[in-house]
């Protein structure tokens, strides 16, 4: 049974009956074709008659290839979810990554703007064509409710209610949410969305909120691109990414004193050890907390 057949089976099986997004699946086929070329020179390349032994000796191969833990972890993980799906198709009695476990990351500090950073950057989008209305949008919207890029640009226009202040959004696994819009950024969408976006459009249709000037709706890596050339004139020097707006929207709210968990649903973490690493990120404001509230300071 080849390999590979096998595992286009698995990643359909993702796609059609998981509903796992086309860049998760795409992270799942780069991941398995390096056990795919490992697997090719193990036991005639037939994957179901490894054991632990073959599993752990693909483990140390990545390791020799001085890739970095967390793509090891993530390509440890392909694997075991490759081996459990050929169980529960029957095809394998019994799995051998059974046993088997992924290597312990450290915790990593996400890159967050200041508010003076975050006020430079937003102050740099003040142009009156329709594209600079469209980015001053994008952007004030994003530090506003701290959405994933990914879920800005599937923003629809009848997901933004504005008499209710609130934006409805699609998180990972198709979750729903809505996130509160602050007046600031209410008010400079409403004039993209009334001014700017019918030109962008040039009388086609869209129902995405945010367009190109070729009324196409607009890509992760587009985003991406407009935060780079605007940090830049700005002078920002930091290694920015749609993500920072983020980190800095989570960050921010902490700093002022915002209840964890209700940080925790306004980005959408189905856990909240995932949202506690943005309390890592002020150390004076830890400190003053422990200094303000400990009895023995």
């Amino acid at each position: 049974m080849e390999i590979e057949s096998q595992i286009n089976e698995f990643l359909d099986y993702l796609t059609l009956e998981r509903g796992l997004s086309l860049h998760t699946i795409s992270a799942y086929r780069r991941d398995l074709k390096k056990f795919s070329a490992y697997a090719a020179n193990i036991k005639g390349g037939d994957f179901l008659r490894f054991r632990h032994e073959e599993i752990v000796g693909f483990v140390y191969a990545l390791k020799d290839h001085q890739l970095q833990p967390s793509s090891v972890a993530r390509t440890i993980v392909a694997v075991k979810v490759f081996y459990r799906f050929l169980v529960s198709q029957r095809r394998l009695a019994q799995d051998p990554t059974e046993l088997l476990e992924s290597p312990r990351l450290g915790k990593y500090l996400p890159a967050v703007l200041s508010v003076e950073e975050v006020d430079r950057l937003l102050a740099g989008l003040q142009g009156k064509e329709p594209h600079q209305q469209r980015d001053r949008a994008i952007f004030e919207l994003m530090y506003a409710t701290g959405m994933r890029v990914s879920e800005l640009t599937n923003v629809k226009v009848q997901d933004v209610d504005e008499s209710l202040g609130v934006v409805r959004c699609l998180g990972k696994g198709q979750k729903e949410r809505i996130v509160p819009v602050g007046r600031t950024a209410r008010k400079i969408m409403r004039e993209y969305v009334l001014k700017a976006r019918p030109l962008l459009l040039n009388n086609a249709q869209s129902p995405f909120l945010f367009v190109s000037r070729l009324a196409k709706p607009l890509s992760r890596v587009m985003v991406w691109k407009l935060i780079k050339s605007y940090a830049l004139k700005a002078n920002i020097t930091k290694e920015l990414s749609p993500h920072t707006l983020r980190h800095s929207f989570a960050t921010h709210l902490l700093d002022r004193g915002a209840d964890l968990r209700i940080v925790q649903e306004l980005l959408g973490h189905s856990n909240i050890s995932t949202t506690q690493i943005y309390t890592h990120l002020n150390k004076d404001r830890l400190k003053s907390i422990h200094h303000k509230f400990h009895p023995r300071p």
